[in-house]
């Protein structure tokens, strides 16, 4: 997979006081994954990946980068989108 074959589609920014800054869709490939969230927290803005609620009540991620370095090329990506 090339850096170019990731795209922000979709920035659905959020007003207010709230720790939840935006929703991003992004594509890879021709996939489309949504639900991907900005948040604000303790040390800045992060990206969260989407998530489902387990029968245990805890939260697991859905879509998750494989390594380090493809996540901070995702959080780094959607993080400028947002800004722009």
């Amino acid at each position: 997979m090339s850096d170019n074959a990731i795209q922000v589609d979709r920035i659905h920014k959020i007003e207010g006081d709230s720790k939840l800054k935006a929703f991003v869709d992004i594509s890879l490939d021709g996939v489309v994954i949504k639900g991907l969230r900005v948040v604000s927290g303790v040390n800045g803005l992060f990206v969260s990946m989407p998530c489902h609620q387990g029968k245990d009540g805890k939260w697991y991620d859905t879509v998750y980068p494989v390594t380090r370095e493809k996540r901070k090329e995702l959080n780094e990506l959607i993080l400028q989108a947002y800004k722009d």
